[in-house]
């Protein structure tokens, strides 16, 4: 199966680089993708709903793409603000390299692309920007989002993207039920077969 190929460390294959087209923060962009990473040709359906649906980023402070891929998400982050840092991250060591690549590219150097492991334990999320790895399953699923989304610093906010038929309705009740009284969960749009879920934390 393909999935089991970009949600492996180390997917199967060369590892080679291929030209990329694709408008971010609205310009085209001229980047690199390879094969064994998710939505390896372009913007996948989901995380264009995310990017066109989500307001402005927190302008400074640290920013987190869950999920990176090529880095679409993160990347756009970046552009849209200079002023901070952000991080993006994922289990496939090829995506966490062309991430980075592709910041270069556009010569932004507020972008650090790594595995999970790597990231700082005491650094807080301002804002988390996400279209999570659903097929991956719940079990799993629901691990990463524990690991990420107490780290929304105070006043924080997660904005993920969720296909209604992927169990986007369940995951937003699992949320509710799952995060402490600090934060609320609730579905701010739905466009395209997807929804918005936004997970606010309480400012104190």
């Amino acid at each position: 199966m393909e999935s089991a190929h970009y949600f492996s460390a180390q997917p199967a294959g060369p590892f080679t680089r291929k030209p990329l087209t694709a408008e971010l923060a609205g310009e085209t962009r001229l980047l690199q993708t390879s094969s064994a990473i998710f939505s390896p040709d372009g913007i996948d359906k989901g995380t264009a709903v995310l990017l066109a649906e989500v307001p402005a980023p927190a302008p400074q402070g640290n920013l987190l793409d869950i999920g990176c891929g090529w880095g679409p998400i993160a990347l756009t982050l970046a552009l849209r603000a200079p002023q901070a840092r952000v991080y993006a991250v994922d289990v496939n060591e090829r995506c966490v390299t062309l991430t980075n690549e592709n910041a270069e590219l556009l010569g932004l150097d507020n972008v650090s692309a790594c595995t999970p492991d790597a990231v700082d334990p005491d650094v807080k999320f301002d804002t988390i920007w996400s279209n999570p790895p659903i097929r991956i399953g719940k079990d799993e699923l629901h691990a990463l989002l524990r690991r990420w989304l107490p780290r929304l610093a105070p006043g924080g906010s997660a904005w993920l993207v969720v296909q209604k038929n992927l169990g986007a309705d369940s995951l937003q009740r699992w949320l509710a039920g799952e995060l402490d009284s600090t934060f609320t969960v609730t579905r701010e749009s739905t466009s395209k077969s997807f929804r918005i879920l936004l997970v606010r934390k309480a400012s104190r």
